[in-house]
């Protein structure tokens, strides 16, 4: 079957250039909530899934061909180029990433080795390699940033209050800066390969990093995150975007960064961000709980969204979080749908 024109709608909202509609895509876009992937589930573990490139390609071109979104995000774990520099995860059916040996101590961060992604993660190279070929849509790759990835590390697994790492970080400030280096880092090679390999866009996910104040922040995360970002821009030229969850009051922190895409979660509107004078490219962010509303309210709100949205060039639509599993295939066609003709030109 001959590949489809190239579909570059998201690349150009990215880069703020006129499209002819609002680009979508969700994010966990691959996973549970589709019989396909819960399938191929029962056969591999979550890593396994990630670690055999033929898999990896098959779950993260899935979405594309099923609800036709506009971009592709490569299918792995933010935990994934962890193992390689020594820590010891697994992810846990209904926990999450689990740490064996968490780090507490500066020995301990002096123990973690440096990624070469080549040797440690040749899997995800080929996987993008052969995804970038075959795909009609941008793909996206994707890391942790150094705090979320932080508060698992430290923390031993998922946490409500990131108690131990902000301890960590208060109590052993050189240890943390040593962290952060270390982790930094790793993000740089790590996305670095994954650009090189053909990922036309990037996403960090600095998931947990709403746990702190602006001010905390600014100190302790805004310098290894500048350092990565302007790396990244010194050696390529793919849209880099910037998420986190609960993150409203560091917005402005984020906007001082070079990355090209901020993305929103369902708690501060578009509209509130252009009024704090974030002037970057939005994705964002219907809060994925509406998925398992009445059509009729998901169409009221996504088209609520929708209109913020598209007061001013830069726009990407998205979830303000990852989908559920409870989400229903169909619904998540239909919204697609919605965006694609309520916002043609």
């Amino acid at each position: 079957m001959p590949k489809r024109p190239f579909n570059d709608t998201f690349l150009k909202a990215c880069r703020q250039e006129p499209t002819e509609y609002i680009p979508v895509w969700y994010m966990r876009q691959a996973g549970r909530y589709q019989p396909e992937y819960r399938q191929i589930r029962q056969k591999y573990s979550f890593f396994e899934m990630s670690e055999i490139p033929e898999v990896c390609v098959e779950v993260t071109s899935l979405p594309v061909k099923q609800l036709g979104v506009d971009a592709a995000i490569l299918f792995a774990d933010i935990m994934t180029p962890l193992k390689p520099i020594g820590i010891n995860v697994e992810i846990r059916s209904g926990v999450g990433p689990v740490i064996a040996n968490p780090v507490r101590t500066a020995h301990d961060v002096e123990k973690l080795s440096s990624l070469q992604p080549e040797q440690d993660v040749p899997f995800v190279i080929e996987a993008i390699q052969k995804l970038t070929k075959q795909l009609s849509v941008p793909l996206i790759g994707f890391a942790g940033a150094p705090f979320t990835l932080a508060s698992y590390i430290i923390e031993g697994g998922p946490s409500k209050n990131y108690h131990k790492t902000k301890g960590f970080m208060y109590s052993q400030p050189q240890a943390w800066n040593a962290l952060m280096e270390k982790l930094g880092d790793m993000t740089i090679k790590y996305l670095q390969a994954q650009i090189q390999a053909g990922a036309q866009a990037v996403q960090i996910f600095d998931s947990w990093v709403g746990a702190l104040h602006a001010a905390d922040y600014h100190h302790y995360i805004a310098p290894i995150m500048w350092k990565i970002v302007s790396t990244l821009k010194e050696t390529t030229s793919v849209p880099i975007i910037l998420f986190g969850i609960g993150t409203g009051h560091l917005l402005k922190e984020f906007d001082q960064l070079p990355v090209d895409v901020i993305g929103l979660d369902w708690r501060t509107s578009i509209q509130t961000a252009r009024q704090m004078g974030i002037q970057k490219t939005l994705q964002g962010n219907l809060d994925p709980s509406l998925l398992l509303a009445p059509w009729e309210l998901i169409e009221k709100e996504a088209k609520a969204i929708l209109d913020q949205g598209m007061e001013q060039p830069g726009y990407i639509f998205n979830l303000g979080h990852g989908l559920y599993p409870e989400v229903q295939v169909e619904t998540l066609q239909r919204l697609t749908e919605l965006v694609h003709n309520y916002t043609q030109k």
